[in-house]
């Protein structure tokens, strides 16, 4: 039985930039039973301690679940000023009051990307601060500046010095994968 990656973008935007590159990085792990899921699918109100006494929403639960049953993460930071979008980081408080180690301590590849240059860095590095506290067992990121001009919803990623990288951080995750089992 193939092991299984579930990515995601961490954004609630239909026409996220960070569901299109999750989706893509997807595409590069042939050898597993891959899942995209979208944020959409798990809408829950807006986190506070008078919300959480009434109930957990259902949602919440089930976007839990879907980390549970994955061997493997792929998580692409989407960034709303300098930070994370408020759609995922709602949906993490729900689930962190769940599970408190809601990322289950499974290998992850955390990738982001934005219009401008920086590719959502910010977003990224307090991913990478935060996540190992929530148990996010990190192994390789990568970051991809100016999506537009480098990205193509066909092809990929465009510029071949970042094509190179990726693919570098890409090897690199699957080598570690492999030393952790």
């Amino acid at each position: 039985m193939k092991k299984k990656i579930v990515g995601f973008g961490a954004s609630i935007s239909t026409t996220s930039i960070n569901k299109a590159f999750a989706t893509y990085a997807l595409e590069f792990f042939p050898e597993y039973e891959v899942e995209l899921i979208d944020l959409n699918d798990y809408k829950v109100p807006v986190f506070s301690v008078d919300c959480e006494k009434e109930n957990c929403p259902e949602e919440a639960k089930a976007f839990l679940a879907k980390i549970k049953e994955a061997d493997v993460l792929i998580c692409s930071m989407a960034e709303h000023n300098r930070n994370w979008t408020v759609g995922f980081k709602n949906l993490f408080d729900w689930c962190s009051r769940l599970d408190l180690k809601l990322l289950q301590n499974k290998p992850m590849l955390l990738l982001s990307t934005s219009p401008g240059g920086y590719g959502a860095q910010n977003s990224m590095n307090i991913a990478k601060t935060i996540f190992p506290a929530f148990g996010g067992n990190i192994l390789t990121t990568f970051a991809l500046p100016k999506f537009h001009e480098n990205f193509d919803r066909e092809q990929g990623i465009l510029d071949a010095a970042l094509l190179v990288d990726f693919k570098n951080q890409v090897d690199d995750f699957k080598h570690k994968l492999v030393e952790e089992n």
